[in-house]
């Protein structure tokens, strides 16, 4: 009879206690956890849609990068070696993506970044790939916009130098905006967490800048804005996506209005009965609007949902197989091609500040670029 009810114990533990564990690195504090916060958002919600996969209970491991490099890849590490995730979200900045990828690459665990752009997260990678597009179209889309659209002659960027996302995409903006429209450029460097900006900002004004852009993130973005309108800058200001979360607004207020930024998604342009439906899922869950993170957070977790379903397996090697040859899948934030190289094929959004809100202005697709 013992023996018997063991059995049973064992039988009723295997089907209770399975589960298949995916790991979420994200920033849920520092410098950019706004953006950490948004990302969680999307994937509370997909999770909320769909907890289980291949008939076993899906659990969540979060693990907090604190915004640094450094954390990010000992955070994946305690993912992979402790915890034993079979595949990671994450992360959103793309400095802290590539040092985690050296871990998820060496342990043969399949990552999936949200919203980090810059090439070399996924370069000579076999385990990293990404659901957003990459920074030298970003760039390019951002340097068409700024000679044909706004007729700029004359740019000074702000350049965070320790993040390789805002390097990179200024590289890739100059390249094609000078070879392309003849434009100048003037760069001016700063540091995450700086607040003052009145030096680079006085360079930009000398420069008669008729754009200033900004190629980091939201918080110095805000900032900067601010103290350029002070000093009586009237000009246009653009950026990358790491100005695409709302407290861009909430922190600079006025002095963003009008502000031009690329990104990944934005409601108004959902036009596919997931996205809309995605939105109003939203809405219900959170009272607002979805920003651009919580799309690609809610994207990243049913891509690797969908991967493991095809790969009918637990096998990260196999899991990342089937990510690898992702085609075709339905996102909220659009269609999405993992290419050979582990990246989304995908078009670039172009957004301005207007009353106060994110307003849809036009979209650019890699055919537009060549």
């Amino acid at each position: 009879m013992k023996r018997f009810l063991l059995i049973l114990f064992l039988i009723f533990s295997i089907f209770v206690f399975s589960e298949i564990k995916i790991g979420v690195l994200l920033p849920l504090t520092g410098g950019i956890s706004a953006f950490g916060d948004w990302t969680k958002k999307g994937i509370e919600l997909a999770y909320s849609q769909k907890s289980t996969v291949l008939g076993e209970k899906i659990t969540l491991v979060y693990a907090d990068t604190r915004s640094e490099k450094t954390e990010a890849a000992n955070a994946m590490a305690r993912l992979i070696d402790k915890e034993k995730v079979v595949a990671v979200i994450g992360e959103i900045a793309s400095s802290n993506s590539i040092a985690a990828a050296e871990i998820a690459e060496s342990r043969k665990v399949p990552q999936v970044a949200v919203t980090s752009t810059n090439p070399l997260v996924t370069q000579g990678k076999k385990f990293v790939s990404r659901v957003c597009f990459i920074d030298p179209l970003q760039g390019t889309a951002l340097a068409e916009f700024a000679g044909k659209t706004l007729k700029a002659k004359k740019v000074a960027i702000l350049v965070d130098i320790e993040q390789d996302y805002s390097v990179g995409l200024t590289n890739y903006f100059k390249e094609r905006f000078e070879k392309k429209y003849k434009g100048q450029i003037l760069e001016v460097r700063y540091k995450s967490g700086d607040q003052e900006f009145s030096a680079q900002l006085a360079q930009a004004l000398a420069f008669n800048s008729d754009v200033i852009m900004f190629t980091g993130y939201y918080n110095e973005i805000a900032l900067a804005a601010q103290q350029a309108r002070a000093m009586g800058y009237k000009g246009y200001f653009i950026a990358g996506d790491g100005a695409d979360a709302p407290e861009l607004i909430k922190i600079g207020g006025q002095a963003v209005e009008g502000l031009y930024f690329t990104t990944h998604y934005v409601p108004e342009a959902a036009k596919t009965k997931i996205a809309k439906d995605f939105v109003e899922a939203f809405k219900k869950k959170y009272n607002t609007l979805p920003a651009m993170n919580a799309a690609l957070g809610y994207d990243a977790y049913m891509l690797i949902v969908n991967a493991i379903e095809r790969a009918k397996s637990k096998d990260p090697v196999k899991i990342n197989e089937a990510i690898r040859s992702t085609k075709g899948f339905q996102g909220v934030s659009g269609n999405i091609d993992i290419d050979e190289n582990g990246n989304a094929v995908k078009d670039v959004i172009i957004v301005q500040v207007k009353g106060g809100k994110f307003t849809y202005v036009t979209t650019i697709g890699p055919e537009d670029l060549k």
